[in-house]
């Protein structure tokens, strides 16, 4: 498996030389292309993903993101066509300036080149990450993992059509055999990747993280919080509660821990009356589970232990944390964040500047839910993933966190002094 795997590593370092060279024009032409064909071809990608689908139990909480649908499809394609739209983020000019010596100096835009990643379960990253590596000009290595192993054959499969149709190499981009031992040979890939990024649940990215030779970006594992400060409006705070734990639960900006005020808990079980009618299991510490006991479904409601916080949940499940003020809130969040995404549900201005100034995450929100911690809803286009380190990129990545830039000096005949 090894010399098959470098020999195709070889193959997509080689392809990646060139695409740099490529026209907009065409990239866009076969992005446009590949979005048309993904709609066409629906039945045959919901057969293939079906396969994958019936060797999941339907409560694994990696079953929703797994799950393709003609809507989702039709999303799918919708996100191409905007990355299409996109400006080209390659060869533009950041800095320019003329030296002492007389040269010409320019900061310019360039592809980062083989970009590495390695994901669980959701057969959409496979159209995003080609999407927005062609898009920049970047050759891409998937690594998927065996749940999604038909379906990730099915949409590489329809891209590597495309690829062809538009006399493309259909080395720029190459699935990996799902196996375990291709992850590790991604990681050693010194001389063949330029960058490996990690999506997925926690492990995966220690893993990644502990094990990799060749640069890592971090993104994926989302614990996130939400405070319901002594100054929130209720009915607003209620309607984001809602939606940032229940409107799509397995993603990794939905709420995993409600952090209340104390002098709010008399209001908490209308808070929850939303996540009562949908099913969330609620994990209360003592005096939250105090104020909801008797007023929240008892097989619904437990005691909080020392795993309910700093736990990303992916399901219907919740942690909730009493805190008698911001200074309270802002330790926890300290504490078990992950750094991606975190809100503060408040009218006092003073309590919100303080929390937008003070937490350390990549998107950080007053009064709205954290589900739009989003490439596309931040007006990115698809993202590859939300990144939660400082290096580099932070937050959704998406065109212009996948190019880095080389300096051009252009002289005549200039030498330096001894």
């Amino acid at each position: 498996m090894k010399q098959e795997i470098i020999k195709n590593l070889q193959q997509v370092r080689k392809a990646s030389r060139n695409l740099s060279l490529l026209g907009v024009e065409i990239i866009n032409k076969t992005l446009l292309a590949l979005a048309d064909e993904a709609e066409k071809e629906t039945d045959f990608l919901l057969a293939e993903n079906q396969k994958d689908l019936a060797l999941m139990d339907k409560q694994d909480p990696k079953y929703d993101r797994l799950l393709l649908t003609k809507e989702r499809i039709e999303g799918i394609a919708n996100d191409i066509r905007n990355v299409s739209k996109l400006d080209y983020p390659v060869g533009k000019v950041l800095l320019e300036k003329t030296l002492p010596s007389g040269l010409e100096a320019k900061k310019i835009t360039v592809p980062l080149g083989v970009i590495g990643i390695i994901y669980e379960s959701r057969p959409n990253v496979t159209f995003d990450v080609f999407s927005l590596c062609l898009k920049s000009g970047n050759a891409c290595i998937l690594k998927g993992s065996k749940d999604a192993h038909y379906s990730n054959m099915a949409v590489v499969s329809l891209i590597h059509r495309v690829l062809h149709r538009n006399n493309l190499s259909t080395d720029v981009v190459y699935l990996m055999p799902p196996e375990r031992e291709a992850t590790e040979i991604l990681l050693n890939a010194v001389g063949y990747v330029d960058i490996v990024i990690p999506r997925g649940s926690q492990s995966l990215i220690n893993f990644v993280r502990d094990h990799a030779k060749v640069p890592v970006i971090e993104t994926g594992a989302g614990i996130v919080h939400t405070y319901f400060d002594e100054s929130a409006d209720l009915e607003k705070g209620k309607a984001i509660i809602d939606n940032a734990k229940t409107r799509r639960v397995s993603v990794c900006n939905a709420l995993d821990c409600l952090i209340i005020n104390s002098k709010r808990l008399n209001q908490l079980s209308v808070i929850a009356e939303p996540l009562a009618k949908k099913g969330v299991e609620i994990f209360a510490d003592e005096k939250s589970y105090k104020a909801l006991n008797g007023n929240y479904p008892s097989q619904l409601l437990h005691h909080a232990d020392a795993n309910s916080f700093g736990t990303e949940f992916l399901s219907m499940k919740m942690a909730i944390k009493t805190v008698d003020n911001l200074d309270e809130a802002l330790e926890h969040i300290d504490q078990y964040g992950s750094k991606h995404s975190e809100a503060i549900i408040a009218e006092d201005k003073a309590a919100i500047d303080k929390f937008l100034k003070s937490v350390d995450a990549a998107a950080v929100y007053s009064n709205t839910s954290t589900a739009f911690t989003d490439g596309t809803q931040f007006g990115l286009g698809a993202e590859i993933g939300i990144s939660t380190q400082k290096l580099h990129a932070r937050g959704p990545m998406a065109l212009a966190e996948l190019t880095s830039y080389k300096w051009v000096i252009e002289g005549d005949g200039q030498v330096r002094a001894p």
